[in-house]
C-alpha cells in the first residue's frame, strides 16, 4: 500500500527544505562547498565521511539541484562539485547556523573558526530577521499563514 503524503509536509517550506539538506553530511558538504571544496577526495578528506555515504549525499545534492557537476578546472579527467544558484542561496542558512553555534556552543574565549568579510577583514554582523519595512522582528511578532 502506497503511503499517503503528509499534507503538513507538502505545504511547509521548512519540512521540504529539511527533506533535502537536513542531514548532517549534506549540510557539511554544502558548508565545505562554500569554503571552496570541489572534489570528491577533498570532501572525504575534510569531512572524514565514508565513501559510500559521501557518494550518496553528493548524488542526492546534485539530483536536488543544490550542487552541479562540472569538468575539473585544472583540465584533468576529474569532475568537480560546485554550488548551483539554488545552492548559493543557502549561504544565509549556513551563516545563521554558524552564528547560532558561536553564541550557544562555545565558552567565552574558546577558540573556533571565524567567517571573515574579505573586503573589511572583520567578522560579520549578527544576522537578524527583518520585516519588509526593515524592522527587526522576534518570533512573537510573526505568524504562519496556514494553507487550508
Amino acid at each position: 500500500m502506497k503511503k499517503q503524503p503528509d499534507k503538513r509536509v507538502e505545504t511547509c517550506p521548512v519540512a521540504r527544505s529539511v527533506d533535502i539538506i537536513g542531514d548532517r553530511w549534506s549540510l557539511l558538504i554544502v558548508r565545505n562547498a562554500f569554503d571552496g571544496t570541489r572534489r570528491f577526495s577533498e570532501f572525504q578528506r575534510d569531512l572524514g565521511v565514508a565513501r559510500s555515504i559521501l557518494a550518496d549525499r553528493l548524488r542526492d545534492l546534485v539530483d536536488k539541484g543544490i550542487l552541479e557537476v562540472q569538468p575539473a578546472s585544472d583540465g584533468t579527467s576529474y569532475q568537480e562539485y560546485v554550488l548551483s544558484s539554488s545552492g548559493q542561496q543557502l549561504f544565509p542558512l549556513i551563516v545563521a547556523l554558524r552564528q547560532w553555534g558561536e553564541q550557544n556552543l562555545f565558552k567565552k574565549g574558546e577558540v573556533h573558526s571565524q567567517l571573515i568579510d574579505n573586503l573589511s577583514g572583520q567578522s560579520l554582523r549578527l544576522m537578524q530577521v527583518t520585516a519588509a519595512d526593515g524592522r527587526i522582528v522576534t518570533p512573537q511578532e510573526v505568524s504562519v499563514k496556514k494553507v487550508s
